[in-house]
């Protein structure tokens, strides 16, 4: 698994508060010195990085999530995805909810931000001319929403972003604004401003469970000005010669469950069918790729179902081919959630 492009890391949250204070006790087992874990009695699986709940941010960043960053940096599309049960720590380990004044708490995605902010303007002083783009977007009930722009969908339009596919294969989202960020805060002011326009509800297992999936972007175009004028372009700047355009996706999925298990009825109840329907063509796509990897050569490619869903129409010049995917599973280590856990780590083992 480690020479694939699709790579997976299991994180533990700890018991929280209130699981100590109903006695519950941990289910999960992580083995030293190697990437396992067992679960029950009897059941054990590997992945490419696992984190117990001592582990902090910046470690889970550092080991997992800054190859991503580099190969992005390096001119490849990325898409990074934290899936797991609803309240297993999805949206804290991709800080994408309220911004947090603790630098030690910030989550994936702000690390990430800083990390290709900083790489970029030391670069620029060699040269470099670079310009960021960001958007982001909520798949709710397989309807696409702008996040940045929420008034539009407030509007009733009836007619909110679509995709397409142009005549390269790439992925183009029609009717999204991209803010065009010129200084690190701004991508983090527009990562907030988001945030809190997302699709919450309460469940009986979380108060303030996701109910669609963010899809949080960074579109790079780079270029270097000393090829520019190699080539004759001179001081044509970003429009006068070739350019590297890259972008990387942060997913932060909405939380797996059971109906049974949420109380949910209604609304909640046709969310959770979505919510389940999308991850389950996810799931589908990413282990045809995972299969892909393991057997090339002259045996035919596994067909990849992108279209099945929009969430993977959407993601599909990022996962596969030369670009890099990380699943950040997140799972709980409650014995009470342990039928919940053992579906995420039997998810995120099919890639």
């Amino acid at each position: 698994m480690a020479s694939s492009t699709v790579r997976v890391a299991l994180r533990i949250r700890p018991l929280s508060p209130s699981e100590h204070l109903n006695g519950e006790t941990e289910c999960v087992t992580q083995l030293p010195d190697v990437p396992q874990i067992v679960i029950g009695a009897d059941r054990a699986f590997t992945f490419d990085h696992v984190f117990s709940p001592e582990v902090a941010q910046e470690q889970v960043y550092d080991e997992s999530i800054k190859p991503l960053v580099s190969q992005f940096l390096q001119g490849y599309n990325a898409t990074i995805l934290a899936y797991g049960q609803t309240g297993s720590g999805k949206t804290f380990s991709m800080g994408t909810g309220p911004s947090s004044a603790d630098t030690e708490s910030q989550g994936v995605v702000p690390r990430a931000i800083s990390e290709i902010w900083n790489h970029l303007e030391q670069r620029a002083q060699g040269g470099l001319t670079y310009s960021i783009d960001v958007s982001f977007l909520e798949l709710y009930n397989e309807d696409l929403i702008d996040l940045l722009n929420p008034r539009a969908a407030a509007a009733g339009s009836g007619r909110g972003p679509s995709i397409r596919e142009d005549s390269r294969g790439n992925m183009v989202l029609v009717g999204v604004e991209r803010q065009r960020a010129r200084a690190q805060t701004d991508i983090l002011e527009l990562l907030h401003q988001g945030a809190l326009s997302r699709t919450t509800a309460s469940t009986d297992m979380n108060r303030t469970s996701s109910r669609s999936h963010a899809i949080f972007t960074v579109h790079l175009r780079q270029q270097d000005r000393r090829s520019s004028a190699l080539l004759g372009d001179g001081e044509a700047g970003m429009d006068g010669g070739p350019s590297i355009v890259s972008k990387i996706h942060f997913v932060d999925l909405a939380g797996s469950e059971r109906i049974k298990r949420t109380g949910a009825a209604g609304d909640r109840a046709r969310e959770g069918i979505s919510i389940n329907a999308g991850l389950l063509a996810l799931g589908n796509v990413i282990s045809a790729l995972g299969t892909a990897s393991a057997e090339r050569g002259p045996r035919r490619a596994p067909h990849v179902p992108y279209r099945d869903s929009k969430l993977t129409r959407l993601l599909q010049d990022s996962l596969g081919g030369n670009s890099q995917t990380l699943m950040l599973a997140c799972i709980s280590p409650s014995s009470r959630n342990s039928s919940e856990s053992l579906n995420t780590i039997r998810y995120a083992n099919r890639a």
